[in-house]
């Protein structure tokens, strides 16, 4: 068995991952920004803000272990 055809795997598997990881991170940043309006509705525009700024953060990482995911070692 070569070694490049198991390294491919285990990328894919750290992908999967770090896609979980964002899942949850984006759940748990929608459900409190949510409970946060719930709880002062007049302050929904920077809460909105701050939520949507977190999305992006979250996203950006995905896409972070998206790239890494491709990135071959070079032996």
């Amino acid at each position: 068995m070569d070694i490049a055809a198991i390294t491919g795997n285990i990328n894919t598997i750290g992908y999967g991952i770090s896609v979980i990881g964002a899942g949850i991170g984006v759940g748990i940043v929608f459900g409190l920004g949510m409970q946060a309006i719930a709880r002062q509705p007049e302050a929904r525009g920077p809460l909105q803000t701050n939520i949507y700024l977190g999305f992006a953060l979250i996203e950006a990482l995905a896409i972070l272990g998206f790239v890494l995911a491709f990135a071959a070692p070079t032996a």
